[in-house]
């Protein structure tokens, strides 16, 4: 990668979040964490990432408002965003990939390198 991608976690497991952040930084990505998904809409429309790490189930604004919300607004709605949760029902799986997501993580399916894996394939790097 020669250009650093800005990725955005949203996610209000903290202890998680450090855990990717780290793993992603190590990739050489800048990463800007937010823990709800108001915050993390008000970071999206400020930070401008090129990609976004979306949890489902948090406090003030859910996960899928905050995709809804993402894909709405045209100055964030080509922002791939991937959610990554522990929601692994099918109807959740197709309602995001309907409201826009880009691709959907299981988070205890998926060990950190291989989010940043679907993310690079996400964004075509590497």
């Amino acid at each position: 990668m020669d250009k650093q991608i800005k990725i955005l976690l949203v996610d209000d497991d903290t202890f998680l979040s450090a855990i990717y952040a780290e793993k992603f930084e190590s990739q050489n990505f800048v990463v800007s964490q937010a823990i709800n998904g108001e915050e993390g809409l008000k970071m999206a429309k400020k930070d401008m990432p090129d990609i976004i790490l979306l949890d489902l189930l948090m406090p003030k604004m859910d996960g899928f408002e905050c995709l809804e919300r993402i894909k709405s607004d045209k100055e964030l709605r080509d922002i791939p965003v991937i959610i990554h949760s522990n929601l692994g029902g099918r109807d959740d799986i197709e309602r995001c990939m309907h409201l826009g997501a880009s691709a959907y993580l299981i988070k205890s399916h998926t060990l950190p390198h291989e989010a940043v894996n679907k993310v690079k394939a996400v964004l075509h790097i590497e």
